[in-house]
């Protein structure tokens, strides 16, 4: 059996490159982790956004409706005024009707 050995300057130059391999290997996994850290509170946040946004569209499902707000007040209000010319008419005449003396 043969016995094949490097020369020291070869060692030493495997050994470099074993030595930046590791390192760089090192980096990359913590570079991973810092993207996964991120990607997970990117996506909390997005969580927290999809649920007010949903909240908020419930609430203000029926928003369209206010335009004709304006017009079922203007009719609910000539009606009220109908009903107080009408109780102010016959209130008056009531009052007349009292005012006057018994012949």
């Amino acid at each position: 059996m043969t016995v094949v050995a490097l020369a020291a300057e070869t060692q030493t130059l495997w050994w470099i490159t074993l030595a930046v391999g590791l390192v760089v290997a090192i980096v990359v996994v913590v570079l991973l982790q810092l993207l996964f850290a991120a990607v997970k509170r990117i996506e909390r946040n997005v969580i927290v956004l999809w649920n007010t946004a949903t909240t908020v569209a419930r609430n203000t499902a029926t928003s369209w409706l206010l335009g004709g707000t304006a017009t079922a007040l203007d009719e609910l209000k000539a009606e009220a005024l109908r009903h107080d010319a009408l109780l102010s008419g016959v209130s008056s005449a009531r009052t007349t009707r009292r005012k006057e003396p018994a012949s």
